[in-house]
């Protein structure tokens, strides 16, 4: 399929607005968090569990057997299809009436979410080519962060003014029109056209073995705990730190969401697209940079975090913020791009897949339970102070995840090697 390069320009712009509509949907909840504690009566706990881990669960178990149906059959109707049950389920969250109605809306949204991105980064890397892929991944990327940015600041000033449950309703039906968007006008392009060799066959083998076979990549696998990690620290934190702002500064909460809009938009996106830049410029010298550049952001963006939570000025706070969102952000590109350059064209989305997997059991899944669990156990002797050192407890997981990108780095070269023998 020849492409003109604005159709390649079109393509990723499109799916990274699709990924924007995800991420509104998937991080609306974490704004409005402080409103549903306070009408339906919940824990901390209870939020981590609607914010991170029962949405987490579903979203990963049902993306492996998607991104497999992905690698096989038509990935744009699959795109299409997941916008319109995640933003739908998304919805109907405006009407709940208690916890486990609210549950299962979030079940929902996890469930369509998990058709979204193993996809997309497969039509994608047919789309650009292997030099191009980090800063096109990183591109796509950006999404996680205008929606972010998007969300709070329109979730924090809609449910200021009209409440959560509006909230709800404004960020889900919009999705509805963007699924019809996505089917109308984006094109299936051929599997591996920017690769060399014919890529026709459908992948042989059981799922089973292929997952096998994938994991025994050590540098895969260590990346893929790397990036688990680091999110842990960006999920535990972000989905915490509005309940941090207006506990501790007694912010309002549409104030709130428009520090945090601009801080983790802005400074995220940034930072994912720098990620993207770096690995790909200087992935040309050693193979092992797209590793090494998130193993040294991830680092830094734990150590920054401990100033940044023990402040007791809350500018100095947001200032320090900034830094924290860029360097926790570099990772996500180079870490795609990698994996797709270890696995051949019809193994693409299933190895985003389990990346995505590992990613957000350790930090959408574990992440924000954590935080609000040792929030929950501190209370009784800190109050609530519990919750600035609840979050802080996610530095741990930065170091870890610089460990693990450090260690993917001393193995890449030998498994790229192996895939191209």
């Amino acid at each position: 399929m020849p492409t003109s390069k604005s159709y390649r320009n079109y393509v990723l712009l499109l799916l990274m607005v699709v990924y924007v509509f995800n991420f509104v949907d998937r991080q609306i909840l974490v704004i409005l968090q402080e409103s549903i504690k306070a009408e339906l009566g919940l824990s901390d706990k209870q939020l981590g569990l609607l914010s991170g881990f029962t949405f987490a669960v579903f979203y990963v178990v049902c993306g492996i057997p998607i991104a497999r149906w992905a690698d096989r059959y038509n990935r744009v109707n699959i795109v299409s299809a997941s916008i319109a049950i995640w933003s739908a389920m998304t919805a109907i969250s405006g009407f709940a009436g208690n916890f486990v109605q609210l549950l299962a809306a979030r079940i929902g949204v996890g469930v369509g979410e998990a058709g979204a991105s193993p996809p997309s980064h497969s039509i994608i890397s047919d789309y650009f080519p292997h030099e191009e892929r980090g800063r096109a991944l990183s591109f796509y990327s950006i999404g996680i962060y205008i929606g972010i940015l998007v969300g709070f600041l329109l979730g924090g000033w809609i449910n200021q003014f009209f409440g959560w449950r509006v909230a709800f309703l404004v960020v889900g039906l919009p999705g509805i029109l963007m699924a019809v968007i996505v089917k109308l006008t984006l094109r299936e392009p051929p599997r591996g056209q920017m690769d060399a060799g014919d890529h026709t066959n459908l992948p042989e083998g059981r799922l089973l073995d292929d997952l096998k076979r994938l994991w025994e990549l050590r540098s895969f696998r260590y990346a893929a705990l790397g990036a688990g990690f680091n999110a842990f620290l960006g999920y535990g934190s972000l989905n915490f730190m509005p309940s941090f702002a207006i506990r501790i500064y007694e912010v309002p909460v549409g104030v709130v969401g428009t520090w945090l809009a601009l801080i983790a938009g802005i400074a995220g996106a940034t930072g994912v697209y720098a990620g993207g830049y770096l690995s790909d410029h200087l992935g040309k010298r050693d193979d092992r940079w797209p590793y090494w550049v998130p193993g040294i952001s991830t680092l830094a963006a734990g150590l920054l975090l401990l100033p940044m939570m023990l402040s007791g000025n809350q500018y100095a706070m947001w200032g320090i913020y900034i830094v924290v969102a860029v360097c926790q952000a570099m990772f996500l590109g180079p870490t795609i791009a990698m994996a797709h350059a270890l696995v051949g064209p019809r193994y693409r989305a299933l190895s985003s897949s389990v990346l995505f997997f590992v990613l957000n059991i350790i930090g959408l899944g574990l992440g924000p339970l954590t935080v609000g669990t040792i929030s929950d156990l501190l209370t009784p002797s800190m109050g609530v102070d519990s919750i600035r050192w609840a979050i802080m407890s996610t530095a741990v997981a930065a170091f870890l995840g610089a460990g693990f990108y450090f260690l993917a780095a001393k193995y890449v070269r030998d498994d790229l090697r192996e895939v191209l023998s």
